[in-house]
């Protein structure tokens, strides 16, 4: 792959990074109404589907019901991600709802995103950790290493596990790891703070909230309508949740893994070689068009969003041309591939068959 042949060495890397600053002004200059419309739109979307899947729950467990239902919860998980970054803190008359001190605080978690993980440690865990140290041996989501023992097991079990996480990682992988971080972080801000123990903290904050309102509220809701109604119900909120840890993980776990992108050893000693890190370390997907956005949930732009990870979600379809043409010109690889092919690299370094390129000094 070209990223085995390249050599870091030969970018000027003080260049690179006076482009993408003047990009990133550029960018901060361009915010206007027409992103909060964008945002509402994408937010009106995913209310739709939510409707749809509602609507026909009760009929009988059908497809059109459990894709609806997903396309709501996926498209939550969306507006969580951009929007917890800040990336509509700075757009004019923004109501509060969409930013960042609100959205999914306190209450409003169980109106803007209620999932298996609790909203504060996942912003912790993610936008904090994963964005600061992206690709280090300290970054919490590093495939190659969380998935070391997976490669201890027999072959055919390897691809056995990959399903299985596949199918639940937002309660079996991020809720543990979210609950962890911000576990680790309070202790060192308040070490005399007594906490629930890991497990409980896990089950009472994470796991219940999400289980009980999806899972037995949402059915329970059918029942005047009789008990075929519950259980279809029922059956469409459980293959929806299937099917809503299927789309997300398809559309998260390649970001940051395969065999033509690199891991590093050490932090970066300069803010251009951060910002070259970004770029190194992380693939886009197929980019363009709110429908094609919207279904890789704007994650498809990931390394534009790691380069202003508080940018609105209409910013990223104008930075990435603009981004991919100060690479070329830079000589920095830009990796863009379809996200089908990037599942296959993932499921590569998953299971062994390939590993990561190391940037060591």
């Amino acid at each position: 792959s070209a990223a085995v042949k390249f050599d870091p060495a030969s970018v000027d890397l003080e260049a690179f990074l006076k482009d993408l600053l003047a990009l990133g002004e550029e960018l901060r200059a361009s915010l206007g109404e027409d992103d909060l419309a964008h945002l509402k739109k994408i937010e009106r979307w995913g209310r739709t589907a939510t409707a749809v899947g509602a609507m026909t729950a009760w009929v009988a467990p059908i497809p059109l019901s459990a894709v609806a239902l997903s396309l709501g919860r996926s498209t939550r998980w969306l507006l969580m991600h951009h929007v917890g970054h800040r990336g509509y803190d700075r757009v004019p008359h923004t109501p509060k709802r969409l930013t960042s001190p609100v959205f999914a605080r306190g209450a409003r978690r169980f109106i803007d995103w209620l999932d298996w993980m609790e909203p504060e440690a996942w912003k912790y865990e993610h936008n904090v950790l994963h964005h600061s140290y992206t690709g280090e041996d300290a970054d919490p989501d590093l495939v190659e290493r969380n998935t070391g023992w997976i490669r201890q097991q027999p072959k055919p079990l390897r691809y056995v596990l990959l399903g299985v996480l596949a199918a639940t990682w937002r309660a079996s992988y991020y809720a543990q790891n979210t609950t962890r971080a911000l576990r680790q972080r309070d202790q060192k801000l308040r070490p005399d703070e007594k906490q629930l123990p890991e497990l409980l903290q896990l089950v009472l904050e994470n796991w219940a909230p999400y289980f009980l309102v999806e899972l037995v509220l949402f059915p329970g809701l059918y029942l005047p309508l009789g008990p075929w109604a519950a259980f279809s119900a029922a059956c469409n909120s459980w293959a929806a949740e299937v099917l809503t840890n299927l789309h997300t993980f398809t559309v998260v776990g390649p970001n940051h893994s395969g065999d033509d992108l690199f891991r590093f050893t050490d932090a970066p000693k300069s803010k251009a070689e951060r910002y070259f890190r970004q770029v190194v370390g992380s693939v886009n997907f197929r980019t363009g068009g709110d429908l094609n956005d919207w279904l890789h949930l704007f994650l498809n732009y990931q390394i534009e969003h790691h380069l202003w990870p508080d940018a609105p979600m209409r910013s990223y379809q104008w930075l990435q041309p603009r981004v991919k043409a100060l690479c070329e010109k830079h000589g920095v690889p830009y990796v863009q591939q379809s996200v089908w092919k990037r599942l296959g690299k993932l499921t590569d370094i998953f299971v062994g068959n390939s590993r990561m390129q190391v940037m060591a000094r």
